[in-house]
């Protein structure tokens, strides 16, 4: 019965430690779909659609994050090469990604990357570290978060 009650207290104090599992690291994806500034449009579309996500990080050589590009920049190309008669063909994203993007620390805890989402309104955050590509966490990777930490106190 003693050992019960310790082995309880023991949970009870990792839950409220610095090592519970709340940082971004924990539950970000580091097996990430990357895209080059040297790719095409079209096969950057066809990468996405393969994928079913819904854009990712653009890197240099190094993996460096130098970009990120959405759904939403195939789509203004698509808009653009239609209005104006011009094939994309032969465009590559380099000019077409978004190039201000804004990053994620891997030891942030996962509330305050929530919060973030929700300011920044952004469907993913990539995290650097030593200016290499490292993760990303998505909304979803969050919601993953809540789930397994459903039924411990939030801190």
């Amino acid at each position: 019965m003693g050992i019960k009650s310790f082995q309880g207290s023991r949970r009870q104090q990792a839950n409220t430690s610095d090592d519970t599992p709340l940082k971004v690291s924990d539950y970000m994806t580091t097996t990430l779909i990357t895209f080059t500034p040297d790719q095409t449009i079209e096969s950057v579309m066809q990468k996405l659609i393969k994928n079913r996500i819904s854009g990712g990080p653009v890197v240099n050589e190094k993996n460096e994050l130098i970009g990120i590009i959405s759904e939403g920049d195939c789509i203004k190309q698509i808009s653009e090469s239609r209005y104006y008669n011009m094939p994309m063909q032969d465009k590559t994203i380099e000019k077409h990604m978004a190039t201000n993007v804004e990053t994620i620390d891997g030891n942030m805890n996962i509330f305050d990357a929530a919060s973030k989402f929700i300011q920044a309104k952004r469907r993913r955050f990539p995290i650097v570290e030593n200016g290499k590509l490292v993760g990303q966490i998505s909304q979803k990777d969050v919601l993953k978060a809540a789930m397994k930490l459903k039924g411990q106190t939030w801190k």
